[in-house]
């Protein structure tokens, strides 16, 4: 547990994935306390949260507001969890029909989600290693039963401290960031990372165009004038625009890359092969294949490439 503000509490909790822990933000103030990201459903994430809000003198049932910023397992796992004790848990309204979805209703999107690799070219022995890993997953997911819906731009008054909402789409299509505005701090979410770039995915239950949508949020982040941002992984980030545009940068050299690779038709499977060549498991490969995906269709609706089939293949136009 670190203070970063009278009144605002980082809180790193670990998670089995190779981020290894995931940043969640605590608010404290004016009788009240609120969290902002839940983590993973696991043993280990419960201990150690328990143990961070020990060190404020708090206990899980003290938490009586939680604001989540998407829908990924890592972030919203525990929200069920929170709400059970009586906690409110808000959500972007554009999470509801979508990611929200995805836990709640598992048939929702099970066809579209396995049609989705097939029809890009999966192989099938490679799509069974990716259902079990989402099978395992949504054991460690508690999603809430009632969330309660977060609109852009709406301004919270919380723990004695004023949010103001920011959709920011992209990395999920209901990525809502949060901004103390009279501090000029930014709870960024996944929408920025100091080290890394946030997975663009396309998926079954998304918008058609992530990457477009994460290159507008980027922009709208880099003209906020927040004097720092804090992330859902990793340190502070203390340029926000020079980080914005560095991850614009990053992902024009990925749109290359993948114009260059296309000498002939190709799927998105057999592309995201050559784009994220080192080794790696099931749920790595899950992701290669979807921040692909967004990427060719991206190049698609700018008049880039085009497709046939399915199944399908790009070419460049």
């Amino acid at each position: 547990m670190k203070a970063l503000l009278p009144g605002l509490y980082l809180l790193p909790v670990p998670i089995p994935y190779p981020l290894k822990t995931v940043n969640l933000y605590l608010l404290q103030g004016a009788g009240e306390v609120a969290l902002v990201d839940t983590a993973l459903g696991t043993r280990a994430a419960r201990g150690a949260l328990e143990l961070h809000l020990a060190e404020l003198g708090l206990c899980f049932q003290d938490v009586k507001t939680v604001f989540l910023t998407h829908h990924h397992p890592d972030h919203y796992g525990l929200s069920g969890f929170f709400e059970g004790l009586g906690a409110r848990v808000f959500l972007h309204e554009e999470e509801f029909a979508r990611g929200h979805r995805f836990w709640r209703e598992p048939e929702a999107f099970a066809e579209a989600s396995w049609r989705l690799f097939l029809d890009h070219g999966t192989p099938e022995g490679a799509l069974q290693g990716i259902r079990e890993t989402v099978e395992k997953t949504r054991e460690r997911v508690h999603p809430p039963q009632n969330p309660l819906p977060l609109r852009d731009g709406e301004a919270l008054e919380v723990a004695g401290k004023r949010l103001r909402v920011l959709w920011t789409p992209g990395h999920a299509d209901g990525h809502a960031a949060f901004y103390l505005e009279e501090e000029g701090v930014l709870l960024a979410g996944d929408a920025l990372l100091e080290r890394v770039s946030p997975n663009v995915g396309l998926w079954a239950y998304t918008r058609e165009n992530p990457l477009k949508d994460f290159l507008r949020s980027l922009d709208r982040l880099a003209d906020l004038g927040a004097r720092v941002a804090y992330a859902g992984h990793f340190g502070p980030i203390a340029d926000v625009r020079q980080r914005a545009e560095e991850l614009k940068a990053h992902h024009q050299a990925r749109l290359e890359a993948l114009l260059a690779l296309l000498d002939g038709p190709k799927t998105a499977w057999e592309l995201s092969l050559h784009l994220f060549p080192q080794e790696l498991d099931p749920a790595g490969r899950r992701f290669a294949f979807a921040e692909t995906l967004a990427h060719l269709e991206y190049l698609r609706e700018e008049g880039a490439v085009g497709r046939e089939g399915p199944p399908y293949r790009y070419f460049r136009r």
